[in-house]
């Protein structure tokens, strides 16, 4: 088989490489890619967002499975667009990816079929969100209606802080169109978990349970970014609880909107809180998670590809069941000094070639370029350098998750690049 993958971060690092394990892969390609990938794939320079392009790319090299990475593709309709013309595509259509791409349309969904989520009102007016903040009070989230990379969520300590959001969303336009309207909803309080599975929208198969660290500093302090670290299990999620969310989140989410006339097939990933009420739902997406990807498909001994084959063809029931290797995974995330705000590309990355010779770590490249360096002999040489916000997800397994920390940051003190940052406390909440 012939597969393109789409994006150019870390989680399609981590699919591409997980892929390549097929026996039934013969020649992969990724589109745009980045500096890792180049190693276990063909790279073509057509970006995520090209769906043109991309489309003629399928066609011309018989791609016998499109693999959709990123949400934007999917809010933009690239199944759709695949599908049309007879191309095997792995993600759900446009309809279902509102799921993700509007969290208006998500809300309303949750609130029509009865899936718990934070108690919410909808604006697309400044004056109006203000006068209900006030009247609520802090803490209290404010969440742009679209797309956002991840970034268009303020959780507001206070009243001034909720405002400011609403300002610099609504009539600032940060993120553009997505702020035309907002949500505003109560903050809830417990911990947060993530929980993907595969659907091809009658049959469900849960993925390995994973948590995620948004904030960019320990502590799970300052801004909210695309995700800082990951780890694998995770353990605040009993087996009881995770059967009331399979029953409560995901299968009443699939089911209300096959009511609603939408086929959904692909990856669906909730986002939890565990509260004292049991557990809520804070968002949907419609895709692999980043860096969950990068801590739950290292632990994955079953075929991907053969389990989203049956999931495109609406025939996974005939996958019984995933195999997965008990050891627990960590990822941390090494990133640019300045984000998730403005930063520098462009930083030679020191130490790889250490990491690789580590056992049971793998890097999962996200923002890396490579650059081709020729010395005195004519030996061709390559160098990796920065060239994202995100740059590198250091991802090691252990027997427990407090041996996969210790090996994860034991890989982490090997790498170096100018202005590099990440978080120290990956995986604590854990082992507390």
């Amino acid at each position: 088989m012939r597969i393109l993958v789409i994006g150019s971060g870390g989680r399609e690092h981590a699919l591409v490489w997980k892929i390549a394990q097929s026996k039934l892969v013969d020649k992969i390609f990724c589109a745009p890619g980045n500096g890792g990938i180049t190693k276990i794939a063909e790279c073509i320079d057509i970006k995520a967002e090209d769906i043109p392009a991309l489309f003629e790319f399928a066609k011309k090299e018989k791609i016998d499975l499109t693999v959709v990475g990123p949400e934007v593709p999917l809010a933009a309709g690239i199944v759709d667009e695949f599908k049309n013309y007879g191309l095997k595509i792995f993600g759900p259509g446009r309809k279902a990816a509102q799921l993700e791409a509007s969290k208006v349309f998500a809300k309303e969904l949750m609130a029509k079929y009865n899936v718990p989520t934070a108690a919410f009102e909808i604006f697309d007016n400044v004056d109006e969100s203000n006068k209900y903040i006030k009247k609520i009070g802090a803490p209290c989230v404010i969440k742009a209606g679209g797309l956002a990379a991840g970034k268009g969520v303020v959780v507001a300590k206070t009243v001034d802080q909720a405002r400011q959001a609403v300002e610099a969303m609504m009539r600032e336009k940060i993120f553009g169109s997505a702020g035309d309207k907002i949500i505003i909803e109560e903050c809830l309080q417990g911990e947060e978990a993530s929980i993907l599975v595969i659907t091809d929208s009658k049959e469900v198969i849960a993925l390995a349970l994973a948590q995620d660290h948004k904030r960019v500093f320990d502590n799970d302090q300052g801004a909210n970014t695309g995700g800082m670290g990951a780890y694998s299990p995770a353990p605040i999620v009993t087996k009881e609880l995770f059967k009331e969310i399979l029953e409560k989140v995901i299968y009443r989410t699939i089911d209300g909107l096959e009511k609603e006339g939408i086929d959904y097939r692909g990856v669906l990933y909730a986002g939890i809180m565990i509260t004292k009420d049991g557990p809520k739902t804070l968002e949907f997406n419609v895709r692999f998670g980043d860096p969950e990807t990068q801590v739950i498909i290292p632990r994955l001994k079953s075929d991907l590809v053969e389990v989203m084959l049956a999931a495109c063809a609406g025939k996974l029931s005939r996958i019984k069941s995933l195999d997965w290797d008990n050891q627990a995974c960590v990822c941390v995330v090494l990133a640019s000094q300045g984000y998730p705000g403005n930063y520098e590309k462009g930083k030679e990355i020191f130490g790889l070639d250490k990491v690789e010779k580590m056992k049971g770590v793998s890097v999962f490249h996200a923002g890396t370029k490579i650059r081709i360096i020729n010395d005195v002999g004519q030996r061709q040489e390559s160098e990796y350098l920065t060239n994202g916000g995100r740059v590198l997800g250091v991802t090691g397994l252990g027997d427990t998750i407090k041996n996969a920390i210790d090996s994860t940051y034991q890989a982490v003190g090997k790498i170096s690049f100018e202005g590099m940052h990440y978080r120290k406390d990956i995986g604590r909440k854990a082992l507390e």
